[in-house]
C-alpha cells in the first residue's frame, strides 16, 4: 500500500517542546490572574468591568475576523491574554470604550493584519495600550486613588508623576509600592503578585532570565547614576528601590518583554534587547514628556528585533567565521 508523507509547514522558529503555544498563553493568563484580583480589590469593581471589556473586545474580534479568513483559533489562548494585558495597562476609572477600541486595533491591525498569531512585528497588547495614549491622552493619565490607602494626602497621583521625594513624605512607603497600596494601572501595582507569577513561569521555563534581568538590570545603573539629576539630587543619587517599584517595570519586563514571538531568539540577541528595552525606559521616563516609558521602549525594542536575530545569529555547524565576519570552511 502507498503512503502518502504529509508535509506541515509553519512559520518559525521551529523549536520543539513538550509544551504547546496554547499551553504557554493559558499558564502566563493565570500567573497574572493574581495581579488583576488586586488590582480589583484596590481599586474597585469598575476595574473589574475594563478588563472583562477589554478582553470581549479581543476575543469577538479575534472571532470575526477568523472566521471570515475560515480559521478558528480563540482556544490557542492568544487574543485572551492580549486582552487581558490591554485591561491590566488602563487607568481604573477610564471610558470603557477605549480599552474596546485598544483591543480591537491589537487585534485587528497589529496582529491579523499581519497574518496572526506569529507572525506580528511588535507585542500587541502594546500596540493597543499606546494606541489609547496618543487617541486619549487626558483619559489615559488620569488616575484613581487606591481604596487601601490610608494618607489622607493620597491625591490619586501615580507615585512616578508625584516624584520619590514628595511621594514618600506625603503618600505613601517602600513598602506601599511593594505591596501595591497605590494609584496606577489596573494590573501593575502589585509588585509581590506579579513577581509570584513570574516566578511560576521561570519555574515552568516559559521565560528565562535574560531579557527580564538586562532589562531591569539596565535600567537600574541608570536610574542610580542619573536618576538623581532630575530628582534634585546628582550623579549616583537616583532613588532606586522606588523607580523599579514604580510603573510598569514589572509587568512589562517578565510579561511582555519577554513575548516569544517579538522577542530576539538567541541568549545574544535576548540581552541585547533588554539592555535597549531598560535604556529606553530610562531616557522615556526620565526625560521624555510622560511619567512611563516601558510601553514604548518595548515596542521600539520590538522593532528591531529581526536586525538583533541576524546580528547575533550563531555561525552555522562546521563553518567559522573569519576576521572579515564571512563564513569559510
Amino acid at each position: 500500500m502507498e503512503t502518502k508523507n504529509n508535509l506541515l509547514i509553519s512559520t518559525s522558529p521551529h523549536i520543539h517542546s513538550p509544551i504547546s503555544t496554547t499551553k504557554i498563553m493559558w499558564i502566563v493568563a493565570l500567573c497574572l490572574l493574581p495581579a488583576g484580583v488586586w488590582g480589583v480589590f484596590n481599586f474597585g469593581i469598575n476595574s473589574l468591568f475594563i478588563v472583562l471589556a477589554s478582553v470581549v473586545s479581543a476575543l469577538l474580534t479575534e472571532f470575526i475576523i477568523t472566521r471570515l479568513l475560515g480559521r478558528f483559533t480563540l482556544l490557542d489562548g492568544s487574543a485572551f491574554l492580549t486582552g487581558l494585558l490591554i485591561g491590566y495597562n488602563m487607568p481604573p476609572d477610564i471610558p470603557a470604550f477605549i480599552p474596546v477600541l485598544a483591543s480591537v486595533f491589537a487585534i485587528a491591525v497589529v496582529k491579523q493584519t499581519f497574518g496572526g498569531l506569529g507572525r506580528n512585528f511588535m507585542n500587541p497588547a502594546l500596540a493597543g495600550r499606546v494606541f489609547a495614549l496618543f487617541c486619549w491622552t487626558e483619559d489615559m493619565t488620569r488616575w484613581s486613588p487606591s481604596m487601601l490607602s490610608a494618607s489622607d494626602a493620597f491625591t490619586g497621583a501615580t507615585p512616578l508623576s508625584q516624584g520619590p521625594a514628595e511621594f514618600l513624605s506625603k503618600s505613601g512607603s517602600y513598602l506601599d509600592l511593594f505591596l501595591g497600596n497605590i494609584s496606577g494601572c489596573i494590573g501593575e501595582v502589585s509588585v509581590l503578585l506579579l513577581l509570584v507569577g513570574a516566578a511560576v513561569l521561570f519555574l515552568l521555563r516559559i521565560i528565562t532570565w535574560e531579557i527580564p534581568a538586562a532589562y531591569i538590570g539596565t535600567f537600574i545603573v541608570f536610574a542610580w547614576v542619573f536618576g538623581g539629576l532630575t530628582d534634585g539630587g546628582g550623579f549616583f543619587r537616583g532613588d532606586v528601590l522606588f523607580h523599579t517599584l514604580s510603573g510598569g517595570l514589572m509587568l512589562g519586563a517578565f510579561f511582555m518583554a519577554t513575548d516569544m514571538v517579538t522577542s530576539p531568539l538567541t541568549r545574544k540577541g535576548m540581552i541585547i534587547f533588554g539592555v535597549g528595552c531598560g535604556f529606553f525606559t530610562f531616557i522615556i521616563r526620565f526625560l521624555g514628556g510622560l511619567p512611563e516609558g516601558v510601553s514604548l521602549a518595548i515596542i521600539l525594542m520590538n522593532i528591531t528585533v529581526p536586525l538583533i536575530n541576524k546580528f547575533s545569529k550563531p555561525v552555522k555547524f562546521g563553518l567559522v567565521r573569519d576576521n572579515n565576519n564571512e563564513a569559510g570552511k
